[in-house]
């Protein structure tokens, strides 16, 4: 079977999810990881799980919504992973695309949620967008702190990067940029992934892959991008999707 390990079922797709989830099931697509940006979608996220025996929750506060974390939204979160659909915290992370002026809050806010998954023994969703220097130098830092492991979601950075945080242990997920036409460089970097590491994603409803670009993103589309990666490393499909499976529930546990 496939798994999408990223998937944001709490927005646009909310409105047809039984759709959604049947579409992955067609496409051999069985288990799906909600993730989570903030309090409330993590909320939906836990719900949509209860609903769906193959969907599972990451919970967390995204950079970009890291001005609401305080000490009673990181309490309403710990109570949350009492669910036992709840199996990473994510996606956390730094994001400096948009703004740069929050930088000291994000780190803080990033730091205390690898604290609070460290405590309570989950493995953690990286996002990085624009941050990846500040992102590692966390990392790095604060390496004692991740005992459960983690993934760098949605990757997009260089061979260089990629090797630090192989070394460091963290998996890296790929999602439908790999299918794009402009993505030559990061299909080299998928190559230098050991396969040991690599996961995939569809980061819904966003980021389509070709030829379905333009179109509102579904878990179903994960044979799409692990076809892709099947070439990009001379894998065989079935092989591959075994892979994928076992290291799925390798740093998940599900």
């Amino acid at each position: 079977m496939f798994i999408d390990t990223h998937a944001h079922l709490q927005d646009a797709l909310k409105i047809r999810l039984d759709e959604v989830i049947q579409n992955a099931k067609l496409n051999n697509v069985q288990k799906i990881i909600c993730a989570s940006y903030d309090l409330s979608s993590s909320y939906d996220a836990v719900n949509i799980s209860t609903k769906y025996e193959g969907v599972f929750v990451a919970i967390g506060v995204h950079p970009e919504n890291c001005e609401e974390y305080n000490d009673e939204i990181e309490q309403k979160l710990e109570k949350l992973c009492e669910n036992k659909k709840v199996i990473a915290i994510g996606e956390i992370g730094l994001d400096y695309h948009y703004t740069k002026q929050n930088k000291d809050v994000q780190k803080q806010v990033f730091i205390r949620q690898i604290k609070l998954a460290d405590r309570l023994n989950l493995p953690v969703v990286i996002h990085t967008r624009d941050a990846i220097g500040d992102t590692l130098e966390i990392v790095e830092k604060y390496k004692q702190y991740f005992r459960h492991g983690g993934v760098f979601h949605c990757f997009h950075g260089s061979i260089e990067v990629l090797n630090k945080i192989i070394k460091l242990g963290f998996y890296v997920s790929y999602g439908g940029a790999i299918t794009f036409s402009n993505a030559n460089s990061l299909r080299e970097v998928v190559k230098a992934t050991p396969v040991e590491r690599l996961l995939t994603e569809t980061d819904c409803p966003y980021m389509a892959p070709v030829p379905l670009r333009g179109t509102e993103n579904e878990p179903k589309n994960i044979p799409i991008i692990a076809q892709k990666i099947s070439e990009i490393k001379n894998i065989e499909i079935n092989n591959l999707e075994k892979i994928l499976e076992e290291n799925t529930k390798k740093i998940y546990k599900i």
